[in-house]
């Protein structure tokens, strides 16, 4: 025979997408409809509503998806680590040449062995209380530093760091690396978290002393999603043991929203996401500074207020007290009013007092008047009674008064003895006399 082989023996030569489509034919004659049985692993369900798996068992795995038709008439929520039943078909995704079982139902035959291990160590720690919510601690608003244990070479590193720096920036983080998968994840989970402890405590016990070291008050213990195989680290008791001693808040972000873990459960707040745990430990400086801002804005209007509410009482009292110069003008064309009305009243006092003392002198000098009169009256009564008593009118009529030598009237005999010196005086004079000799008494 020639080198060149026969036609016969020939293989022939396929396009690719041909023969993807003749395997998948194949598989869809001699396999479909197909039941499988397996442990679910890396189950995620996409926002289209699709789910994607993987199901697996000691000997193999097979790719499985599960349309969002199907997936709206399961009963319950699949989860990594759960012994399954799917019903399907086989068939080959062109686009990569994989092969695929498109699930069209699906249900529970049993608990796969990681899982029933999950579910033994969570009754024991819940048991003991480990997951009661009474334990478990508020966030602080405002950390003042982050301690963070996660892998150098994960993904949720990266992660976490930017959306720290996104969101606080002038918070300070302290890394503490560790392996978060294998056989010596556990025991390295354990002994950063117990690092960390040790920093938050002395950060505690320096707090009024000036330290380089910040001040841890919150913990984050991340890693990205994964197969339950990739999470099992964080089921381990030890480290379920160790998150409950921590002496700050701790959040625990470990796979994706539908992953869930021991470490999960004792955390004092669990994350569907590393992002999700640094956004619920950084409170975003911009929303600080806003409410600031706003903090401001309202505290500026109540002071406006207060200065707008004290402009208006301060305009009504000016609308009652007017200008200054007007309210002395006002004034003191008041006092020169009241001046003036009391020069008045006092002129009027004044007139009135002089008429009252006018009237009073006319009755006083009236009254002296007729009390003059009257004594005039009677002086004169009395004058014409003394004139006639008077003796020269006596005298005139002949008599004479006799008085001695001292002056004194002589009434009686008795009172002249011979050779006394009399006086007698007469109407027109006096003439001296000698007593020659004492009368006879009558």
């Amino acid at each position: 025979m020639s080198d060149r082989q026969s036609p016969v023996l020939a293989p022939r030569v396929w396009e690719v997408g041909a023969l993807c489509r003749a395997i998948a034919d194949a598989l869809e004659s001699r396999f479909n409809p197909v039941a499988v049985r397996g442990e679910i692993t890396g189950f995620s369900r996409a926002a289209s509503g699709h789910c994607y798996f993987t199901a697996k068992d000691a000997n193999g795995q097979l790719r499985c998806a599960m349309f969002r038709r199907a997936a709206m008439l399961l009963d319950f929520s699949p989860r990594d680590g759960e012994l399954v039943e799917l019903r399907g078909r086989l068939g080959v995704y062109e686009a990569r040449g994989d092969l695929q079982f498109i699930v069209e139902s699906m249900q529970r035959a049993g608990q796969g062995a990681l899982f029933e291990q999950f579910l033994r160590l969570k009754a024991t720690l819940e048991a003991e209380g480990l997951f009661d919510a009474a334990r478990k601690r508020p966030l602080p608003l405002q950390p003042r530093g982050i301690g963070l244990v996660t892998s150098l070479g994960a993904a949720a590193l990266h992660d976490v760091v930017t959306a720290l720096r996104r969101r606080v920036p002038h918070i300070p983080v302290v890394l503490v690396p560790t392996p978060v998968q294998g056989a010596g994840a556990p025991a390295s989970l354990v002994a950063a978290l117990l690092k960390l402890y040790r920093m938050a405590e002395k950060g505690q016990a320096s707090e009024a002393v000036l330290t380089p070291m910040p001040a841890i008050d919150v913990i984050l213990l991340v890693r990205g999603g994964g197969s339950i195989e990739d999470l099992w680290a964080f089921n381990d008791e030890q480290l379920a043991r160790t998150i409950v001693q921590s002496p700050v808040p701790l959040v625990c972000g470990v796979g994706h929203e539908t992953d869930f873990t021991i470490a999960d459960f004792c955390a004092d707040l669990r994350a569907p996401t590393p992002t999700a745990a640094a956004e619920l430990v950084a409170q975003p400086r911009d929303a600080w500074l806003r409410a600031l801002d706003l903090l401001g804005a309202r505290l500026g209007d109540a002071v406006q207020r207060q200065v707008d509410t004290r402009s208006q009482r301060l305009d009504q009292v000016a609308a009652r007290l007017g200008r200054p110069s007007s309210l002395a003008m006002r004034q003191h064309l008041q006092l020169t009013k009241l001046v003036q009305r009391m020069r008045h009243a006092a002129h009027l006092r004044v007139q009135q007092q002089q008429h009252a003392q006018s009237t009073l002198a006319m009755g006083l000098l009236q009254a002296l008047r007729q009390c003059v009169h009257r004594h005039v009256e009677r002086v004169d009564r009395a004058e014409l009674r003394l004139g006639l008593l008077d003796p020269h009118l006596v005298l005139q009529r002949g008599y004479a008064m006799l008085t001695d030598s001292a002056g004194r009237a002589v009434v009686s005999v008795r009172q002249a003895k011979p050779g006394d010196a009399l006086k007698a005086t007469l109407a027109d004079g006096a003439v001296d006399l000698t007593v020659a000799q004492q009368a006879r008494l009558l």
